[in-house]
Parts: structure tokens; sequence; C-alpha cells
């Protein structure tokens, strides 16, 4: 009799470890950014809800600043199950797909309120692209506003010819080559370095990377163009994701509902305390003149022309759901 309650005591205690691990639901999330920046905080924000939405039931370990992935590898590693979750710049698979690019689209969306129409505009087409390869899109947060660091004051596009200018995408290369000036690839670590060398005169990069560089070092002027407003997005492997309880989902899906809302506020703050850094270093913010934007809207028009091209349907629809926001009152806008 002795024998047999032990027995059952065992086998109620083997019972019990079988299933603790299906309880308690452990993903791995990668994003090739830092603690330190915006989006990583926002993400461990999010990350933090969905544990205490589901009662620590779904844990997710958010491994940043490239720890677990480069950023070049992290839609693969999320498309092909390695992990539940990942972070990225969607626009960097542009070669897979151009509407993936959309928001890199120079001088289509010149401010934050454009750039939410054209994330709304988007939104749909990105989804069924990522759908077609078990991924679903959850949030988007963009970096603050794309403008250009130069040494010298510029009043046309005559002014930028044989400009050596920074470049990180084919898209900026493009840009570059229609500005007339000469696209040089160099990475966010060697800005410094490539400037006090002679190798760039100019880049176009948000003000984050320009405080993050100290710009002041070896730029004068920075013309807030707001080119363009590039995002990141998250998304997860739907199969993951289908395998959740629904109330799972669900928490999930109001955690980035939340984190997107709250993302491009954080954008917005980023944007304004990292100019009033640059110009508390001397930096000087300049406002195009209507000679250099007259250019730029011709670059912009044959830019639009050669990315549809390329994009074919989705993107004719993409851009002409978006005319159709721009030219929409406020009140139909559907909210983020």
């Amino acid at each position: 009799m002795k024998l047999q309650l032990v027995l059952f005591i065992c086998l109620v205690w083997l019972v019990g470890c079988e299933q603790q691990p299906s309880e308690r639901i452990m993903w791995n999330m990668p994003t090739s950014f830092g603690d330190g920046v915006f989006h990583t905080k926002n993400i461990h924000q999010f990350t933090q809800e969905i544990e205490q939405g589901t009662q620590g039931k779904l844990k997710i370990e958010v491994y940043s600043g490239s720890s677990l992935y480069r950023q070049p590898d992290i839609k693969r590693a999320v498309r092909s199950g390695q992990v539940a979750m990942g972070e990225t710049v969607l626009s960097l698979y542009g070669n897979e797909n151009p509407i993936y690019q959309i928001d890199t689209l120079p001088l289509l969306a010149t401010s934050y309120e454009n750039a939410r129409k054209l994330w709304l505009a988007s939104r749909e087409e990105l989804e069924n692209a990522l759908a077609k390869q078990n991924l679903k899109l959850l949030f988007s947060v963009p970096w603050p506003p794309q403008g250009l660091y130069i040494k010298k004051e510029i009043s046309s596009l005559t002014d930028m010819r044989s400009l050596k200018i920074r470049s990180y995408n084919a898209m900026l290369s493009r840009l570059v080559e229609l500005m007339g000036g000469i696209p040089t690839t160099v990475e966010s670590v060697d800005i410094a370095q490539a400037f006090s060398t002679g190798m760039i005169d100019s880049m176009m990069t948000s003000p984050s990377t320009g405080v993050s560089s100290q710009c002041w070092d070896y730029v004068r002027f920075y013309y807030d163009f707001q080119a363009w407003i590039p995002k990141n997005v998250v998304f997860v492997n739907q199969d993951f994701f289908n395998a959740l309880p629904k109330a799972t989902q669900e928490t999930i899906l109001k955690a980035a509902a939340d984190a997107e809302t709250r993302g491009w506020a954080l954008s917005e703050q980023e944007t304004e305390s990292k100019l009033a850094i640059m110009q508390k270093h001397g930096v000087k913010i300049m406002s195009p003149t209507d000679k250099l934007l007259n250019g730029l809207t011709e670059i912009r028009r044959q830019m639009a022309t050669e990315w549809e091209a390329r994009a074919g349907i989705a993107g004719a629809r993409i851009l002409k759901k978006y005319e159709e926001l721009l030219n929409a009152p406020p009140s139909s806008m559907t909210s983020m």
C-alpha cells in the first residue's frame, strides 16, 4: 500500500513537470538596436505588457543590439521559426518587394502627419506581402525625419553637384545621383572619420544619428527637409501566433496597438530633443529655399514614377489611397 502511494505521488509529480512548460511559453525577440534607443525602450514596454496581460503565461525575451541576429537576418529568422518575433527596418528588404521601400521614397511624406497617412495607406499591402512569408505584421514606429547635414549653406540643387554624400540604401543613392551628388556608402559608426578624412562632404540622416555621431564637430548646417520618415516594424511568425490561445492573441494585438501609438509619440519627442541638442552645439537648423524645394519636387516625381513601375499594382493602390487621405478631411482618417 505504501509503495502504491509513493508511485502515485511520483506520477502526479511527473505529470506536473510535463505540464509546466506548456503553461508558460517563452519567446525570443531580436532587434538590432541598443537598449538606449527609444525604439528598444518601447519594445521592452510592449513585451512587459504582454507578460502582465497574460499573467506570465507568455514571456518574450528581447535580444537587443544585434546580440542574437544582425538586422538583415532578423526577418528570415522569424520567418523560418528560429525565433517567434522580431523588429527590423522593413525598407532593407526592398530587393524582395519594392513596396517595403514605400516609407523611404524621398519627399513623399514630409511630416509626421503625412507619414501617418502613408502608413495607413500602405499597411494593408504590407500585411499581405508579409503574410505570404508566414509573417503577421503587428505595428510600426518611425524614426525621426531625414535631413541634410552639410558644411556650407545651399540654395539650389546646383550647390549639391559633385558633393560626396553618405548613402546607406539604394533609394538614397538614387536620390543623391539625381541631386547631382556622388553617393558614398559609410556605416553610421564611421561617419565622423569619413567627414574628417574627406570621404564624404554631406549626409542625409535623422537628428538622432546627427547627435550620436556628434555632427557639430564636422558640419555647420542642418537642412530640415524631412525628406522621408522611415519606420521599424515588429512582426511575429504566423504559426507561433496561431498556436496561442485566443485571449493571448488579443493581449498581443492590444499591446501592439498601444506600442504603435506610444512609439509615434516617442519619435516626435526624439526629434524635438535631438534638434535642440544640435542647436545647443552650434548647428544651424535651416529651412530649404523655394528654389531648392522646386528642384527636389521634380526629383520626387521622377522617383515616385520609377518606384511605381517596380511596385506594380500594389504600389499604385498605395499611392492612390495615400492621395485620397491627403485630400480627405481629418475626421475621415482611421485612428491609429
